[in-house]
């Protein structure tokens, strides 16, 4: 088993022979005959690839013209929703840069704690999930100084202090900070996370309540609005869709902290395939904290806009086994909460370091990926450690206990051991979310619950081309970065960016 490796150095061609699967799993000897196994699980691998295929064919969903508009309507509300909460009190960026991404935090899309999150089930209570990073502060001003102070954070982790910052935004902000004053006399605001989460928590209730008492033909249904720890989680129905926005208050940076600086000194997987331009554009600070740290002053840094860049340098067998595996671990390690899905993408990200990209491009090695991937899970867990990958300093296990390490050890190699029978229970899974998703479909029609295409009326039916442009936006770029720029006094319009093209 390989362990994520500390340096970020590139696999060479000679370094095959570490990689998880090499000797675990190979290719019969030049000459031999039948079918290729796993030394493992005896598992034939053409039959894990059929399998990893099948899966994919149930977990990835085609969305037809209707759904498409019925996507771009909830993300209209949504949109609208956020420039209202900008009116109330004038706290959020008028000119704001939202990152939209496709799945929800519980699908590992940003580093955050699981612990305090609500268990929605795909199918049951949403059919398609999305993460919406709002900046509360956007720092794109380099002539702004700003104050990150890790002196009592863990690594990856930082309070902000707005003691640099004009007067008139501790001003606006000064309710959303814990307050230190010093023997010198002078006084210091700690922006906080939870502080912050409270009052966006507050206002986005407070808009939805007055929204809701003005109902409009074809507005979204408000089936839930959950305050998760730091992060708003709200549902909503539209036509016979149920769409879960995870929303979550960030500061949004542009540019590079110093902190992962040295990471960029080492060779990646991703050179010469994008720019370090492309990269290194910016980071957050998300509401989450350490395992010591304060939970009312501590931000984690978060390099989620990278990660959408790097997802483009990723083959597609690749990740179909991560999806796969993501998809295993998340049900079988879901209690206690030690292991979320971004641990796992962190390892396939070390792992794209480590191997060879001639290796990883093999259209016909899904089945090699998905073990691999599941032995440095492992691996990662007997020692306690799975580097953070943009920090490698940071080990993002450190916390754990010897006793819940092992035991998420064993469950994984009873994985191992089979990795067909998981497989299979987990196509049965998607297909199950699947049927209750055309079941609610089906409900939704025979009582004509409204849409947004059956209530426009004759003159105002949408154009075919918006929905094909959303199918396009939404479909067809899953992951990429999807940036939105709102004006508050006119939602109306379109103002977004697919990485660098405008809509």
């Amino acid at each position: 088993m390989a362990a994520p490796a500390l340096s970020g150095r590139t696999g060479s061609a000679g370094s095959l022979g570490n990689s998880p699967t090499s000797t675990a799993a190979g290719r019969p000897p030049q000459g031999g005959s039948g079918p290729e196994l796993d030394f493992r699980s005896a598992a034939r691998m053409e039959d894990l690839n059929r399998l990893i295929q099948e899966f994919s064919k149930h977990d990835q969903r085609e969305y037809d013209d209707q759904r498409a508009l019925e996507i771009h309507t909830a993300k209209d509300f949504i949109f609208s929703m956020l420039g209202m909460v900008q009116k109330l009190d004038q706290k959020l960026p008028v000119a704001n840069e939202y990152l939209l991404l496709s799945g929800g935090v519980r699908e590992g899309v940003v580093d955050m704690d699981l612990d305090e999150l609500s268990v929605y089930a795909r199918g049951t209570d949403y059919n398609m999930d999305f993460t919406l990073l709002v900046p509360a502060l956007k720092l794109h001003d380099r002539n702004q100084p700003v104050t990150l102070d890790m002196r009592h954070s863990a690594l990856g982790h930082s309070w902000l202090s707005l003691r640099l910052f004009d007067e008139g935004t501790i001003n606006k902000w000064k309710d959303c900070c814990t307050i230190v004053d010093h023997i010198n006399g002078t006084t210091n605001y700690f922006f906080s996370p939870t502080l912050v989460a409270d009052w966006f928590y507050q206002s986005i209730s407070l808009v939805l309540l007055e929204v809701q008492k003005k109902p409009q033909r074809g507005m979204p249904r408000v089936e839930k609005v959950d305050r998760n720890g730091t992060i708003i989680s709200v549902i909503l129905g539209v036509g016979s869709s149920r769409m879960l926005y995870d929303i979550v208050p960030v500061v949004s940076f542009k540019g590079w902290p110093a902190v992962a600086q040295s990471w960029l000194m080492e060779n990646h997987f991703w050179d010469g395939k994008i720019t370090e331009e492309e990269v290194i554009s910016g980071f957050y600070l998300v509401p989450a904290c350490s395992y010591k740290g304060r939970k009312e002053n501590e931000w984690r840094l978060s390099f989620a806009r990278s990660e959408v860049q790097l997802k483009k340098c990723i083959s597609s067998s690749l990740m179909q086994a991560y999806q796969a595996c993501k998809a295993i671990i998340i049900k079988l390690l879901s209690r206690p909460k030690a292991i979320s899905p971004y641990h796992l993408r962190s390892i396939m990200l070390w792992a794209c370091d480590r191997l060879p990209a001639n290796y990883l491009a093999q259209d016909d090695f899904s089945a090699h990926f998905l073990l691999g991937l599941i032995d440095d899970l492992q691996h990662c867990l007997v020692n306690k450690m799975c580097p953070n990958y943009f920090i490698p300093q940071c080990n993002m296990l450190e916390h754990l206990s010897d006793e819940t390490a092992m035991l998420h050890a064993r469950k994984l190699s009873s994985v191992r051991s089979d990795p067909a029978e998981h497989l299979r229970t987990t196509i049965e899974h998607a297909k199950a979310a699947n049927r209750l998703t055309v079941e609610v479909q089906w409900r939704g029609s025979s009582t004509n619950l409204p849409s947004p295409q059956s209530d426009a009326g004759g003159e105002n039916q949408p154009d075919d081309r918006l929905a094909k442009k959303l199918q396009q936006l939404v479909t067809e770029n899953p992951g990429k970065s999807i940036s939105v720029f709102i004006n508050p006094d006119d939602v109306t319009r379109p103002h977004f960016r697919i990485d660098d093209k405008f809509f």
